[in-house]
């Protein structure tokens, strides 16, 4: 279902002698530049009736008008149940579980996150990628944002690019530990991998931090925090510094044989069956109240389970 969008403004005489992307992104600034670009482009956006450059200097008075339909998204709506941690008519959050993918891409053209919430909220269909502004593997667990508007979308964003937004995390890994640390290393596409992600000198520059929640021998429950939010980041860092995730196939190596030969840690091990990973507390600014949200996930069953097993084979080493 197209969503209509219709503007009308005056360009400010204090405007005068400037470029027309410029004004519109001063006069809109719910709107992102490229997205009033690609409407000045397509002639979506007039200035006295005409359709003009970008780049044209604009004299003050003429009057603007946007009038355009989008359509962004073409997937199919699904039904599916979704936990909702919050919705107001700006923007929801999501508590996804294990298993859900959050885009269509390659082998998983349906049954999304973005069908689901097509099926929620049809008009998301007018919003590109149906408001998802952040993601999270098809095998982690947690909260994710999603915007109703593209007002609320671009500020999401900007606050993302702002590293505004505080995402906290909670992993169980491998290895000991001595205290808090930083991760400071760039993360770009693996050379002869391209499904995964690699440490890169020439990659985009990734920050994670994180501190010891608890130690049990071998192992260890983190909380970490991202800085930056690159593909796979959390699971490529704590591989490069040799801390790889308990159940991560594909950057730990999978199971690793820990000296407590104890059964219950040995089945929890091996039978843990994805990156132990959450997205536990999400913090951000209401992209039009401006108002501070914090929201949290309690940790799901299988990493609960996973711990326990953890603890109860510490005590009985």
């Amino acid at each position: 279902m197209p969503v209509e969008i219709t503007h009308q403004a005056k360009v400010p005489d204090n405007m005068a002698r400037q470029r027309l992307d410029h004004v519109v992104a001063h006069l809109f600034p719910q709107y992102s530049r490229s997205r009033l670009q690609s409407w000045i482009k397509a002639g979506g956006l007039t200035i006295d009736g005409q359709v003009l450059r970008a780049g044209h200097k604009l004299y003050g008075g003429e009057d603007i008008v946007i009038a355009v339909a989008t359509v962004e998204v073409e997937s199919t709506p699904q039904e599916m149940d979704l936990d909702i941690v919050f919705e107001d008519e700006d923007l929801l959050v999501v508590n996804k579980p294990m298993g859900l993918v959050v885009h269509p891409g390659a082998g998983n053209m349906d049954g999304t996150l973005l069908n689901a919430l097509l099926y929620h909220y049809p008009d998301l269909d007018g919003i590109p990628r149906a408001g998802i502004v952040h993601r999270l593997d098809k095998d982690t667990t947690g909260l994710l944002v999603v915007a109703k508007t593209l007002e609320s979308q671009n500020q999401l964003v900007q606050q993302l690019q702002a590293r505004t937004v505080k995402r906290l995390y909670e992993a169980v890994v491998y290895g000991v530990f001595e205290g808090p640390g930083k991760v400071n290393a760039a993360i770009g596409r693996h050379p002869t991998q391209r499904t995964k992600m690699a440490i890169r000198r020439d990659g985009k520059e990734a920050i994670s931090r994180y501190r010891v929640l608890q130690q049990f021998g071998e192992h260890a429950r983190l909380e970490v925090s991202l800085e930056t939010g690159r593909t796979h980041q959390i699971r490529v860092h704590m591989q490069y510094i040799r801390h790889s995730l308990i159940g991560d196939n594909t950057y730990g190596g999978g199971y690793k044989t820990p000296r407590n030969q104890q059964p219950i840690l040995v089945d929890a091990l091996q039978s843990f069956p994805r990156p132990a990973l959450h997205a536990r507390e999400l913090r951000l600014q209401h992209p039009i109240s401006g108002k501070d949200y914090r929201w949290t996930a309690e940790l799901p069953q299988d990493m609960t389970a996973l711990i326990a097993a953890l603890a109860a084979a510490d005590v009985c080493e």
